[in-house]
Order: C-alpha cells, then sequence, then structure tokens
C-alpha cells in the first residue's frame, strides 16, 4: 500500500484509513439533507444539531479506531483484546443514542424483569398482590407515553383501570420509532426535567406488563444500571438509559474476556462482536446479551483448554460449569454447545475417573440450574399431549406428541423454512432489520453483504497459520451447529408455531449468533488463504461500516414525521 503521510504513532497512512472516513463523511452529508427535511417538516431544528455532533463523533471514534487498528500507538501493536472494548463499547453507544430506551425486540418485557430485580437489590417492594411488576409512579411514562391510561389506588399503589374514551393507541416509548420519539427523549433531558403526570410520583405504580420467566441473573447488569438511577432519583428516562449501559458494558467486558482467552479466532470473535446486530442488542436490556456474552466466553475457554493450555485445573472445570449454570436457563437450547468440552483430551484431566467427574460437574451444573428456573417450561414441552395455544395467531399449535404421530409433517415443516427463510435468516443474523424488527430501519443489502464478505475473510487461513479445525473435530463443530439450529428451530415450532402455517415461525438470525464464532473458526482450510488484506484492516471497516448504519438510522427516524 502506498504510503502517504506519516503520524506520531503509525508507520504510514494508507488508503483504507482514509477511504473509511472520507465514505463515512460523504455518506453523513448525503443523509444531512434528509434530517433537514425532517427538521422543517416538524420543526424540531435541534435535529440538525445532534445529527452534526452524531456525524463528528462517528468521524472522531473511526478515525480513532483506524489509528488503533493500523497504527501501533505508543510505538507497539495494540492487542485485539485490548482494542475491542473501546471499538464496542464506543459503537454500542452510539447505537444507544441512535435507538431510544424500548425500541430493541421485546425490549419492555425485558426492561420489566430487569426492574423487578432491581427492586429485589434495593429491598424495595418488587410486585403487587396479583403479581404484576411495580414501578415508581414516574416511570409509567416509558409505558404510557402519551397518558392515555386511566388510573386509581389500589392496596397504596397506582392501578391502571383502562383507557381514556378519546384515547388513541396506548404507546411504550420506541414501540414506533419516529421523529416524536426523538423529541419525548430530548425534552426529557432539557433542565432535569421529569416526563411525569400529576399524581405518579408519590407512588409506586403497578406495571401491565409481564416479566420474563427466566433466571434472574440474566437481569443482573441492566438491574444495577436502574438500581443506580432509582438512588440518584433520576428520571424514566435517565433510568432506562443506564439500565441499558449496564447490560453493554458486560457485554464488551465478556468479549474482551473471550477474546483474551481464545488460542485463536481472536478476529472472529471480534468480528462477530461488531456486527450491527450484535452491538444494536448490547445496548437494549435484551437477556440475548446475557446469552451472547457467556457463550462467546465458554468457546473461547473450551478451545483454550482444548488447544493451548496443557492441564485441566478445578478451577477451570467451575468456570466450565458457572457458565452453564447462567446461561443455560436463558435459552436452553444453546445447552449443545456443552459438546464443545469434548475437544478437550482426556490426558488433560489426568485420568478417566477426573474426566468423568469433571463433566459430571459441569453437565449436573446445568441440570441444577434447568430444574430450579425451567422445570415448569420443561415440562410442557417434553409433555406429548399437551394442549398448545399459540396466543399471537389466537389459534392451537404443535404438541411434541403431535410432532411425533407426523414425522413427515415435521420433516416438511423444516424444509419449507429453510427453503423460503435462509435468507431471512442470514439478513437478520447480519442486522438488516434493527430496533424492534422495523423494516424501515434496516441495513442495506450491499452493507449486509459487506458485513458477511468481511466475516468470510476472517475466517480466512492466514499465512504461517496452521489449521487446527481438521477432520473429526471440525466436522463435530458442524454436527453442535447444525443440532444447535435445530432444537432452536423445533422450540419455536412449538412455541411459536399455529397448526395451520407449512413453515416454522419466530426464528430469528440473532438466534444463530451465540454459535457463529466457533462454526466460523472451522472454515480456515488450505485452499483459500489471506495474503492480501490484514485481519485488522477488515474490523476497521466493520467499524466504520457501523457507524454508517448509526448515521442512516437517526435520519431515517428523523424524516418519520
Amino acid at each position: 500500500m502506498a504510503k502517504l503521510w506519516t503520524v506520531k504513532g503509525m508507520e504510514k497512512i494508507d488508503w483504507l484509513w482514509i477511504a473509511g472516513l472520507g465514505g463515512l463523511f460523504v455518506f453523513g452529508l448525503w443523509h444531512y439533507g434528509d434530517v433537514k427535511a425532517g427538521a422543517q417538516a416538524c420543526g424540531d431544528t435541534w435535529l440538525m444539531g445532534n445529527y452534526a455532533a452524531l456525524l463528528g463523533t462517528s468521524l472522531v471514534l473511526t478515525g480513532l479506531l483506524g489509528w488503533l487498528f493500523l497504527g501501533k500507538p505508543g510505538g507497539k501493536l495494540w492487542k485485539l483484546e485490548q482494542i475491542y472494548p473501546f471499538a464496542g463499547l464506543s459503537m454500542g453507544v452510539l447505537y444507544l443514542l441512535v435507538f431510544p430506551p424500548l425500541s430493541g425486540p421485546d425490549e419492555i418485557s425485558h426492561y420489566i424483569s430487569a426492574y423487578q430485580l432491581s427492586s429485589h437489590m434495593l429491598g424495595q417492594p418488587s410486585n403487587s398482590r396479583d403479581g404484576h411488576v411495580l414501578v415508581r409512579g414516574q416511570d409509567w411514562f416509558l409505558e404510557d407515553i402519551y397518558g392515555e391510561y386511566m388510573y386509581s389506588e389500589e392496596d397504596g399503589f397506582w392501578t391502571k383501570t383502562g383507557t381514556k374514551e378519546d384515547s388513541g393507541q396506548v404507546l411504550v416509548l420506541g414501540q414506533v420509532l419516529t421523529e416524536e420519539t426523538y423529541r419525548l427523549v430530548y425534552e426529557s433531558f432539557q433542565d432535569g426535567q421529569k416526563p411525569v403526570r400529576a399524581g405518579e410520583s408519590e407512588h409506586l405504580a403497578v406495571s401491565p406488563y409481564p416479566p420474563v420467566v427466566t433466571t434472574p441473573a440474566a437481569y443482573i447488569p441492566q438491574a444495577l444500571g436502574i438500581s443506580l438511577a432509582r438512588i440518584l432519583n433520576l428520571n424514566s428516562v435517565w433510568l432506562a438509559y443506564l439500565g441499558r449501559i449496564g447490560n453493554l458494558l458486560f457485554f464488551v467486558a465478556m468479549t474482551g474476556l473471550a477474546i483474551k482467552k481464545a488460542p485463536f479466532g481472536k478476529e472472529i470473535l471480534a468480528g462477530v462482536g461488531l456486527l450491527p446486530m450484535t452491538l444494536h442488542l448490547s445496548a437494549t436490556f435484551s437477556y440475548d446479551v446475557w446469552i451472547l456474552a457467556w457463550m462467546f466466553y465458554f468457546t473461547a475457554y473450551c478451545l483454550n483448554l482444548a488447544f493451548a493450555q496443557e492441564l485441566v485445573r478445578g478451577k477451570d472445570v467451575a468456570v466450565l460449569a458457572v457458565s452453564m449454570a447462567l446461561a443455560g436457563p436463558c435459552k436452553m437450547v444453546y445447552t449443545v454447545l456443552m459438546g464443545l468440552c469434548l475437544l478437550i483430551p482426556v490426558k488433560k484431566f489426568g485420568s478417566w475417573k477426573k474426566w468423568t467427574l469433571s463433566a459430571g460437574i459441569v453437565f449436573g451444573a446445568w441440570v441444577l440450574a434447568m430444574i430450579f428456573i425451567n422445570r415448569q417450561v420443561v415440562s410442557a414441552y417434553v409433555a406429548p399431549e399437551t394442549e398448545n395455544y399459540i396466543g399471537w395467531a389466537e389459534e392451537t399449535g404443535y404438541s411434541l406428541g403431535m410432532l411425533l404421530r407426523q414425522p413427515r409433517r415435521t420433516i416438511q415443516l423444516f424444509y419449507n423454512t429453510l427453503a423460503r427463510q435462509s435468507e431471512g435468516y442470514h439478513m437478520s443474523m447480519i442486522g438488516n432489520y434493527l430496533g424492534n424488527l422495523d423494516p424501515v430501519l434496516d441495513v442495506p443489502y450491499p452493507v449486509v453483504l459487506a458485513f458477511t464478505g468481511c466475516l468470510l475473510c476472517l475466517a480466512f487461513r492466514k499465512p504461517g497459520e496452521s489449521l487446527v479445525f481438521t477432520g473429526g473435530k471440525r466436522l463435530w463443530v458442524w454436527f453442535l451447529c447444525l443440532t444447535c439450529m435445530g432444537a432452536l428451530m423445533f422450540s419455536m415450532l412449538i412455541a411459536w408455531t399455529p397448526v395451520s402455517s407449512d413453515v416454522i415461525n419466530g426464528v430469528q438470525g440473532r438466534y444463530f449468533l451465540p454459535f457463529l464464532p466457533v462454526f466460523l473458526m472451522t472454515l480456515k482450510n488450505d485452499v483459500l488463504v489471506m495474503t492480501r488484506w490484514g485481519e485488522r484492516g477488515i474490523l476497521y471497516g466493520m467499524y466504520g461500516m457501523n457507524a454508517y448504519v448509526a448515521v442512516r438510522i437517526f435520519s431515517i427516524v428523523s424524516m418519520r414525521v
């Protein structure tokens, strides 16, 4: 690459660094016209200032990450585990600002679950007599931004009794992401004002939204952020942002540890951690963040024990057991990835006896967690003739017994789903539809393909790099990934698919992210070798594309007046 000029910390500034900044600047100016049009239509001229700040921040951060990825800050090449935390955190914050609170997939339910745990942490009442979650009265704003509900005091708590006769639709903040959503958030930050309606601030209130039935541990990071906001008596919007930031910090920290622990494939873990869907999720209340973080770390730990560390110690077994116990109850289908432990040679345990004991500890920790958290869910799934009703479709759903009696029908459902929806799975895994699966807030198809190409390039073998996954090891990982995918589809077949459907409903590409890194690692081979492009340049390109996505999404929302 041609040397353009030099700066402190960089031997050269190549065209890739310049192209990244230049492309972002040009596209940013292009979308400024969209923001201006939206601001003129609604009268909120501050949108243009906020957009300029977003674009300017994106340019600075992209330039800085280019310096970190491509240069030598301090005279030495920084490791990926040192760079990723800054990259993930900075871009996660941009997504957090572009997508306001509760605009993520199913985020209202995850928010309520985190709020419930926060009340337990603070020693405050968490539930009403009928089991609904209690929130501060002022925090009703997040669940009803237009104040459509009527309410009365019951048992010392404010309770929603219905909607006003002339009310429109009751909307959660961010449920429909428009310019008005930005306005509500913007106003909530002005002069520290609280979006509180009369009579609400002095009472606890009953939320009508149910929490998610899963392990409370999945909401610890979010609950810590909410608790801090409640201690500081911040308004509801600040509360939501701090809860999201807690989740983001946890994800970035755990992914950084996974990259550090991985004996190889560090660039792949970083690449998956820089996908729009991954970063967008990390800045929400979603428990998917908890699953991703622990599965990334569990994968890296298993690979380190299998291919780098000489002996398996007791603390290693404990880490694997705790990881599965914490992550398993969230979505039990990912338990399949426990099979990665079988890549570890028996000799590293010292004997078959120690291997058996270690396997029993890891598996037993998962079983105990499942019994403690998910025994009712498991019972419903395995009961052959359990009555199944799909609420969203208002129809009867499949039962395990029905599927076992009709194997041809079951196979046909899987075939139809893969034939018709594979492209959608790929697109949604990368992040084509962000927010609450809003088709307007999309990542352009060429950008999705570019992210896909980056992942594949990261998976190519580099000159001098040894092949780890060969023969039976590669086949075993493929089997685990395929089984996990099948389990995901089967679970949604029972939980989300009415009998009238000829495809499996409810499966989303983001569900494949936990096992995507290890799958990509198995694609390294002797035929395709990356000789021209460096992995750091590819990761820098992924960061720059994320910056463009964030800028573009802001411009789209600004036009939705």
